[in-house]
């Protein structure tokens, strides 16, 4: 019996800190054996989000204790270990850096391969882990720092279709509940509060539903809740209920619409929707209920945010293919659509 390849993922592109080891099964099937993550969110909640000199610091404190974490939980030894995939963008370039390097050295010292991840294909790739999904199939990504429509053709393959022309819809969360003090990371803290709330008692407008394309705009909903907010006095817990509600809902009736045009306009009847922002359920719920037609796939809620799973995963699908490499250097700006070699 030949042996299972053994892939360590590493993910620094952000404000989490995470490595993953996963193989195969008898069936030929992902198996994640370890995902640990280090979240951030103490060391950023006082500035209200994330600052890169602060994120990279904390990198360089945990990822050593971090991959040994995984390497311990996965049950197997360092020496076993096939292949390193680590993030090489986009995402923070101080710390990408981290991740990178570690991932380098790491592959080097072993000498092993190390495949450079696109973080995107991570998110776009991840349902995989649990789920036989047939290229190609749309993805929606849907996260802090990205929000946009892709063909997935193949691995290394995507054609983006749409995207946001301002904020990112993580980003509007984060800035919505900036707004009404309710802390950070925002998009909890909204969830949260809008399952006490009224989804009607604001009429918040659905941004570009209007138009035939699928590029997203969420300034103007962003805008339109802040003048709502500013209009009350004394704002009680009600009130913020009613808003974070309203916004939500306005926010999954867009995506909705979009969604909908999406598949129409592509043909395609299956559905991929990954980034941080698919964790939550009022959104997961909407869009699975009334999408009855089409197969939808999420990754678990552990999975949607950043994690080493999906880049080890992403990895081992690589090293069948030709990106691996020592040489390769950070690009905090990567879209996926330049992965169209096929």
């Amino acid at each position: 019996m030949s042996k299972k390849p053994l892939i360590l993922g590493i993910e620094s592109s952000c404000d989490e800190t995470a490595a993953s080891i996963i193989t195969e099964n008898e069936q030929g099937n992902p198996l994640v054996l370890s995902n640990i993550v280090s979240s951030q969110v103490e060391v950023h909640k006082e500035f209200g989000g994330v600052v890169p000199e602060l994120a990279a610091r904390s990198h360089v404190e945990k990822i050593d204790w971090i991959v040994q974490k995984a390497i311990d939980k996965s049950g197997k030894n360092i020496e076993e270990i096939d292949a390193v995939a680590s993030t090489a963008g986009p995402g923070l370039i101080v710390c990408l850096s981290v991740g990178l390097s570690f991932g380098k050295a790491f592959a080097a010292s072993l000498n092993k391969p190390f495949i450079a991840v696109n973080h995107l294909e991570g998110h776009a790739l991840s349902p995989g882990l649990e789920n036989k999904i047939e290229f190609p199939y749309l993805l929606l990504l849907i996260s802090g720092g990205h929000t946009q429509y892709l063909i997935v053709r193949n691995v290394n393959n995507y054609e983006q279709l749409g995207t946001t022309i301002d904020d990112a819809l993580g980003e509007a969360f984060d800035k919505t509940a900036k707004m009404l003090d309710l802390g950070y990371p925002g998009g909890p803290k909204i969830e949260a509060i809008a399952k006490q709330g009224d989804n009607d008692a604001f009429n918040f407008p659905r941004p570009m539903t209007n138009k035939k394309n699928l590029d997203f705009s969420f300034s103007g909903l962003k805008t339109a809740v802040f003048y709502e907010y500013k209009k009350l006095n004394n704002v009680s817990h009600v009130q913020k209920s009613n808003i974070a509600a309203s916004f939500q809902a306005a926010v999954a009736d867009t995506l909705l619409h979009k969604t909908k045009n999406a598949l129409k306009q592509t043909g395609l009847n299956e559905l991929v929707i990954g980034g941080g922002v698919a964790s939550n359920k009022y959104i997961r719920d909407r869009l699975i209920s009334e999408l009855k037609d089409y197969k939808i796939f999420f990754p678990p809620i552990e999975r949607c945010t950043d994690n080493g799973a999906m880049i080890a995963y992403a990895g081992s699908l690589y090293l069948k293919g030709s990106k691996e490499g020592l040489n390769f250097n950070i690009k905090p700006r990567w879209p996926l659509s330049e992965l169209a070699n096929g």
